[in-house]
């Protein structure tokens, strides 16, 4: 509520402060426009991304999947429990999208993502094509365009052993 507060009372001072501020030769405070998104060739993650001062960075913590089964809880410790890849991708964006949405942000608001992967056994390997189905399906879409910086790890194991991916992500308020 403070943030909101904060936003509300300075969007309605800046119109009044705005010429004395270009008189004075001060750096403009920063507007959602600001943040500039850096892409080199057709891969769905952006190179770099600019953040100007003003802004306010959040860090998630990293998020594995949800068990299949709701009912059984995050006690569950199999593979089979928690799907393939792909199905944990969407489910740990999905739990990071809501998360986001209640500190009143969206995934436009990410700036950096790490993603750690623990191999298939079913694969003997990473299954990087699954985490990049999923991952298309929150980034670089019509509806959200926006695309964050991005690391890709491949890891011995994760905290649970059923999982095969935790993502942690960094966002942005403006």
């Amino acid at each position: 509520m403070t943030t909101t507060l904060r936003a509300r009372h300075r969007s309605a001072l800046l119109p009044a402060l705005l010429p004395a501020l270009l008189l004075a030769g001060a750096p403009l405070p920063a507007r959602a426009d600001d943040l500039v998104r850096h892409a080199t060739g057709r891969f769905p993650i952006a190179s770099a991304i600019e953040v100007p001062p003003g802004y306010t960075t959040i860090y998630l913590s990293g998020m594995g999947a949800d068990p299949l089964d709701k009912s059984l809880g995050p006690t569950q410790t199999t593979i089979a429990a928690y799907g393939d890849t792909a199905t944990q991708v969407k489910s740990a964006l999905g739990k990071i999208q809501a998360t986001l949405a209640g500190l009143h942000l969206t995934m436009a608001d990410v700036v950096q993502m790490h993603v750690y992967l623990a191999a298939d056994p079913k694969l003997g390997r990473i299954d990087f094509a699954g985490m990049m189905t999923s991952y298309t399906q929150f980034f670089g879409t019509t509806a959200q365009p926006a695309l964050p910086t991005r690391s890709a790890f491949q890891v011995a194991g994760l905290a649970n052993p059923g999982w095969l991916v935790e993502i942690e992500v960094t966002a942005v308020r403006r």
